[in-house]
């Protein structure tokens, strides 16, 4: 991107600053603070690249053998807190910025935190590359880039082995997903399907329980669990489950809500219902 020129003389300058001194003073005074323009995002990655940003993202995509990174722009202090070393030994080209030349990609609402980086997005897998895991979680048209990076944050906090989502109806790999994700993007297998009830079904057949969530259940999901293996089914919020995801799993099972409110925001039902699994796997 090419810098923006400034106009206008330093005369024009000192002339602006006494008419903003004389604002200040016919209002009683200078503003306590003057917020900073807003800024909109820029354009986005090249084609068939993907923008990450943040310590936490970066971090993790930098440590990931399989993240092909392309290119990266740090501020000074990112650098020192991501302990780069000397950036023109990093294998791709890096840039040492301030923080507003990342705004005007991200625009000014993300907390970038001083890095950027322009990477290839991570291949999903199929579902017969399941590895070897006893608990994994299922994802039924969740499509708020927000909600599904924090479920894969949660799903590798509890142990998780993959996440599984369709192929349509799910949101691709994006900055703001990486972002909230907090680094678990490189963390965990993504498997992509083309239809979700087929999946289960192969699931079933390799011995997991498939639980659905559903706030109107007929059981309590901690009295739920029978297997060794276990796959968390999620549906988008507003929706829940598709009438046909609810006729294949295994079982619909609900989070037992004793307070005023009976169901909670899909990403922290995938967290309350992790742990319980998590639980009573490990008993």
């Amino acid at each position: 991107m090419s810098d923006i020129k400034k106009s206008g003389t330093p005369k024009d300058a000192h002339y602006a600053r006494l008419r903003r001194t004389f604002r200040d003073e016919k209002a009683g005074g200078p503003p306590a603070h003057r917020p900073r323009p807003k800024v909109m995002p820029g354009d986005g990655p090249s084609e068939g690249l993907v923008h990450l940003y943040g310590l936490h993202t970066v971090r993790a995509a930098l440590a990931n053998p399989a993240r092909k990174v392309r290119s990266m722009l740090v501020t000074r202090n990112a650098a020192e807190r991501l302990e780069l070393g000397p950036v023109d030994d990093l294998p791709f080209p890096t840039r040492i910025v301030e923080p507003r030349e990342i705004d005007k990609i991200t625009g000014s609402d993300a907390v970038h935190q001083g890095v950027l980086i322009e990477a290839e997005p991570l291949k999903p897998k199929r579902l017969d590359a399941l590895s070897d895991t006893n608990l994994v979680l299922v994802l039924d048209q969740v499509t708020d880039p927000h909600n599904v990076g924090a479920i894969l944050r949660s799903a590798v906090a509890f142990g998780a082995g993959a996440l599984i989502t369709t192929n349509r109806h799910s949101p691709t790999e994006s900055g703001v997903l990486a972002k909230s994700a907090s680094g678990a993007l490189e963390h965990i297998d993504h498997i992509e399907v083309r239809n979700l009830a087929e999946a289960l079904e192969t699931l079933h057949g390799a011995g997991f329980q498939t639980i659905g969530l559903d706030s109107d259940g007929p059981a309590e999901l901690e009295k739920t669990f029978s297997a060794q293996r276990l796959a968390l089914v999620l549906g988008a919020e507003g929706k829940g489950l598709r009438q046909k995801t609810r006729e294949t799993v295994s079982a619909l099972a609900r989070l037992d809500m004793p307070g005023a409110i009976r169901s909670l925001n899909v990403s922290n039902a995938a967290a309350v219902a992790l742990y319980a699994a998590g639980r009573f796997l490990n008993e």
